[in-house]
């Protein structure tokens, strides 16, 4: 089971941006396997900072997180433990570290080894999902096509006509950088900033591709398998990372974000995690009783309605509803009587219940034991 982000981070789930920063910084640094050489367990706890730190970092996934546990952010945010990808990692440590501080740290570079991540990362990509109940209740699997840009196919995603099309940057000599000194009165400076001749790949391109033009990518189509956990909400967002469009020229892909929508159900109607339900019941049904079916998220269930049911009863089926996302609890089903009064009668049945009328039996007379209007209205909603 996934620890809490903040627990990783070591901070208190209402910390600000700069203290999310400055402990991801501390925990990186302590963890990093560029000081832990073969150490595996810092090595996962170095992913799990990292997995931590993307989604707090960013205001709407923290926001997802919050509400709805792991599952409000695809369940794993990168999946560093799950496919490392260490270049991923180490492309967050230029605004976190500085390419300075990390250079003279562990070697320079953003990458291991002194090593840049190349390309341009992806833009994000925002998709709707639609349910319906029963795929909410239990949870589903949905395999969507998406149309989104693609590695290209010819070049592999590089940019360049062939291998031989790709050379070392002879400006910053492969690091992606361009380092200068200056002599001032205090002393000489170095100053580091990104290589203005590679855009800080490390590489140019002598001969581009001519599928992608040099982009790397190219516009299609991709079929990606979604887990949608149980018990999701209309609004709510799950993020899967590395989904969205491809990178330019290699870069890090985007994140695909699905915005969930709900199938409106024919009979029910979702109230938080609870359903409700309107069973609508004739005079004689609801004075004499009645044993009746009514739909549930998964099929139909018999309940029975005993003799002298008043409309305005409130019918409750134990953990009928839908399941909490990031909790055990679940909701129940609600059934709400309603007597139905008739609207068209012939003279014989005027006749009838003028009769019936005269009757003390058919006086309202309210049960004191019974819950008043208030207390129903309460139970309703708690």
């Amino acid at each position: 089971m996934k620890r809490d982000y903040y627990e990783i981070l070591g901070i208190a789930k209402g910390a600000s941006q700069d203290e999310i920063k400055k402990a991801y910084r501390k925990v990186a640094m302590q963890y990093h396997p560029d000081r832990n050489p073969g150490d595996k367990a810092a090595e996962e706890k170095f992913k799990e900072a990292a997995e931590a730190y993307e989604v707090l970092s960013d205001a709407d996934k923290r926001a997802q997180y919050d509400r709805f546990g792991h599952a409000g952010v695809g369940g794993n945010g990168r999946n560093y433990g799950g496919s490392p990808n260490m270049d991923d990692i180490f492309s967050q440590f230029g605004d976190i570290f500085g390419d300075d501080l990390f250079g003279n740290i562990f070697g320079g570079g953003r990458g291991r080894g002194g090593q840049r991540a190349r390309g341009v990362r992806g833009s994000n990509l925002r998709i709707k999902l639609k349910l319906n109940y029963e795929e909410i209740a239990k949870g589903v699997t949905k395999q969507i096509k998406v149309k989104k840009y693609v590695p290209c196919a010819t070049c592999g995603g590089s940019g360049a006509k062939d291998k031989h099309s790709v050379q070392t940057c002879g400006t910053c000599g492969g690091s992606g950088q361009v380092r200068k000194v200056t002599n001032t009165f205090l002393g000489q400076m170095q100053t580091v900033t990104t290589c203005p001749t590679c855009n800080g790949e490390g590489t140019t391109i002598t001969a581009k591709c001519g599928a992608c033009k040099g982009e790397g990518r190219t516009y299609g189509e991709e079929t990606v398998t979604i887990d949608i956990p149980a018990g999701v909400q209309e609004g709510m967002q799950l993020s899967v990372s590395g989904r969205g469009n491809a990178g330019e020229r290699g870069g890090t892909p985007g994140d695909l974000i699905i915005l969930i929508e709900e199938e409106p159900h024919k009979e029910l109607h979702r109230d938080g995690l609870n359903v409700a339900y309107e069973l609508h019941l004739s005079f004689p049904d609801a004075a004499f009783g009645i044993n009746v079916e009514v739909p549930t998220i998964d099929g139909r269930a018999k309940i029975k309605i005993p003799a002298g049911t008043q409309s305005g009863k409130i019918f409750r089926l134990k953990g009928k509803g839908f399941p909490a996302v990031n909790s055990y609890e679940k909701g129940d089903q609600l059934i709400y009587v309603n007597v139905w009064t008739p609207q068209h009668l012939t003279a014989e049945e005027k006749a009838m219940l003028e009769k019936l009328g005269q009757s003390p039996n058919f006086k309202p007379q309210p049960d004191k034991s019974d819950k008043n209007f208030f207390d129903k209205v309460r139970e309703m909603f708690s």
